[in-house]
């Protein structure tokens, strides 16, 4: 029965390697539907923020001359859009509209006595104009709140008496300034709604008269203000944000997503999927950077977020600060206005690497009915390779392991179909790398400690004429038979191209599995990031340590072997150094890990001469040790702890592509220079060790054995 079972493990063992190469080939066809979507809408858009510039002209002699030169010259420079957002009390007055006063400022101004019954809130108009436009706004919003408001004049000025105090009456929010839009529309801009939700309860009707009345206006686009988009707040009782995906949708409005928030908008999932995923993405410049960037840095950032990340939408952000120096206050917009303009500015550079300055759009794609059946098979393909990573460390579990897990993914998949794609994207990423190193140290076992070990030739000795491999056990176990440095450089690469493919079979899983245009906008991500930059190191460390090519045997008396050993200081030490190795590694992975200035100018070097930069990880920390590592592992037993180190750059090749809001082609190209430049460097630390081993045995090492013989 047993030799039967293991019988029936092999064949399993065949037949799971024939699924999962068939759900690799199932994904291929998603590959070329994700590239037609990622080259569907490349015009980037530039916005401005108008509020920044209002706060910096009301630090100016002239509010109004200042506002005009400069909305002149951001234009000139190529700024297409300018962001609007839902105004207040200090907005309107900030912007000229309006005066507001408390009960004792009017008062004060009236020269009379402070009445202390009442305390209410004076506005007065700058204009006729503005009284006539800016009046119904606030009129609306207050009593809209139960506040009473009623009509003031002062001096010949129009105005408005709020029954509420300003402290309060300050802190609501009122509909977007119509003058405003007006004017910026007639100097040719293009105008971006930034809404909020903090306008409560959320009212269906008035938020139709609203977008209305911008889509008039020629208001595409909308990016939220806060932590909430518009009727989040309001959802669980009123459907609202469902209500106003529909109103969107109705208007043809879509929103943004702003990269790299602390916590995603709440609400933002649900309007997007309400408006078929009419989302752009949203780099903000911030204030400080307006101030400190070169026209270079800028572009080089821009163009990458354009490229790597699929930004389309750059919110530009601007400030002011005071000079101790000078004496003066500084702002940040003539700076950046130089910046973007010309022919060397920012704007044309983007638009010279094929990302033209306008009005952005939603990537357009599609998902026809055979998608479903085809992500099907990649969830069997992404089973069947988990299974066999999880079989290589308990031989004969295999058909176990399979039927297990296809009765978990068709639970998981009821319950939470996300976080099932998640969760087996997440084992096919581990497994790939995991596997491709494991065969080849399967390569190296069969060679040196298996039944085929080598026979040498010209054999390296410590002393006299006994050849390593002929002496003491303990000898035999760390130097091997010598073989030509041709034949070992040949079985190097060979066994790495092997290795690298079998890798690489996780990526069209991984990427089959997260094919939902929810991950390349990033409302969903890989997750996973710093399980996937462990666990391949930590599972191929373990099989170097405790496997020796013959499945399970002998694993527990070499893990007994290991924990009875006695801990000396020197264990110790080289433990904290992994550690703190370990974790500067987990520090760099994901979105907001760190990186070396050293790293940051091998970066932008082949960023500008190359246009797609490999992972520093792969070329230079990865492939190389690894390339030594099986150079040398035919050799030195010690070596194989640079193969250990070498599974970095495997697993950071697969890593590259769950970042799915990267384009494919960029990933690829991205994974294939990491190669060929890991290789060459690779290459040269081979040469090098040759070199020095030569130089070793012909003059360092006879002296050494003339004593040792003496």
């Amino acid at each position: 029965m047993r030799t039967l079972w293991q019988r029936w493990s092999r064949q399993a063992k065949i037949c799971l390697w024939v699924i999962t190469l068939i759900g690799v080939i199932a994904a291929i066809p998603l590959s070329f539907l994700r590239v037609e979507m990622e080259n569907s809408a490349n015009t980037v858009e530039y916005v401005f923020d108008y509020r920044d510039l209002e706060e910096i002209a009301n630090y100016q002699l002239d509010f109004t001359q200042y506002m005009d030169e400069q909305l002149t010259n951001l234009k000139a420079a190529g700024v297409q859009s300018m962001s609007l957002y839902e105004s207040s009390l200090k907005d309107l007055m900030q912007s000229g509209r309006l005066v507001y006063y408390s009960e004792k400022e009017m008062a004060a101004l009236q020269g009379e006595i402070l009445n202390t019954n009442v305390n209410h809130t004076y506005v007065l108009f700058s204009s006729e104009q503005a009284a006539i436009e800016i009046s119904p706004i606030i009129e609306r919003e207050f009593e809209r709140q139960g506040v009473n408001v009623t009509e003031y004049e002062y001096k010949g000025r129009s105005g408005l008496i709020i029954n509420e105090a300003v402290n309060a009456a300050t802190l609501k929010t009122l509909d977007f300034d119509p003058m405003t839009i007006d004017k910026l529309i007639d100097m040719g801009f293009h105008i971006v709604a930034r809404f909020s939700d903090r306008i409560q309860p959320f009212d269906v009707k008035w938020a139709e008269e609203q977008l209305a009345r911008l889509s008039e206006h020629g208001v595409t686009r909308i990016i939220f203000d806060g932590s909430k988009a518009k009727g989040a707040t309001d959802q669980a009782e009123m459907k609202s944000l469902t209500q106003y995906a529909a109103l969107l949708e109705k208007y043809n409005i879509g929103v943004s997503i702003i990269e790299n928030l602390k916590a995603p908008q709440e609400g933002l999932n649900k309007l997007a999927y309400g408006t078929d995923y009419n989302i752009v993405r949203v780099y903000s410049l911030s204030a400080e950077d307006s101030f400190t960037m070169t026209t270079e840095g800028m572009t080089d950032r821009f163009l990458l977020a354009a490229k790597d990340r699929n930004i389309r939408i750059f919110f530009l952000n601007v400030g002011v600060k005071s000079n101790g120096n000078t004496g003066v206050l500084e702002s940040s917009v003539e700076k950046l206005t130089s910046t973007l303009a010309g022919e060397d500015g920012v704007i044309a550079q983007l638009a010279a690497n094929d990302y033209p300055g306008g009005i952005a759009e939603a990537f357009t794609y599609e998902n026809p009915t055979w998608v479903k059946y085809v992500r099907m098979i990649v969830v069997l393909g992404a089973i069947a390779i988990i299974t066999l990573l999880i079989s290589t460390f308990i031989p004969g579990s295999q058909i176990i392991v399979f039927l297990l897990g296809l009765i978990g993914s068709a639970g998981l998949f009821v319950l939470n179909s996300a976080l099932l794609e998640q969760a087996l994207a997440l084992g096919a990423a581990i497994s790939g790398p995991t596997l491709g190193v494991i065969w080849i140290m399967n390569r190296i076992y069969a060679r040196t400690i298996g039944e085929r070990r080598m026979v040498g030739g010209n054999e390296w000795t410590l002393g006299g004429t006994t050849p390593i491999h002929e002496g003491s056990l303990e000898q035999r176990k760390w130097i091997f038979p010598d073989i030509a440095a041709a034949r070992r450089l040949g079985l190097a690469l060979n066994w790495f191209v092997v290795g690298t493919c079998i890798t690489l079979s996780s990526v069209p899983l991984v990427f089959g599995l997260l094919y939902n245009v929810t991950y390349r906008l990033v409302l969903e991500q890989f997750r996973g990031v710093s399980a996937l930059h462990i666990g391949p190191i930590v599972l191929v460390a373990i099989y170097v340590f405790l496997y020796q090519g013959n499945g399970a045997k002998g694993v527990l008396s070499r893990l007994w072997n290991i924990l009875v050993k006695p801990i000396t200081l020197l264990w110790v030490v080289i433990a904290l150094v992994l550690a703190a190795i370990g974790l500067y590694y987990l520090s760099r992975t994901g979105n907001s890990g760190q990186v070396s200035a050293i790293e940051l100018v091998v970066r932008r070097w082949l960023e500008s001469s190359v246009g797609v930069r490999p992972r520093f990880k792969e070329f230079m920390l990865g492939h190389p040790p690894m390339l030594l590592g099986l150079f040398l592992a035919l050799r030195y037993r010690s070596a194989w702890l640079l193969i250990i180190v070498g599974t970095l750059g495997q697993l950071t090749m697969v890593s590259t592509f769950t970042h799915i809001h990267t384009p494919l082609l960029i990933s690829i190209i991205r994974t294939g220079l990491g190669l060929g430049v890991g290789i060459i460097f690779g290459l040269i630390l081979i040469g090098i060790w040759i070199v020095l081993e030569g130089a070793w045995r012909k003059w360092v090492w006879p002296p050494i054995r003339q004593r040792l013989e003496l």
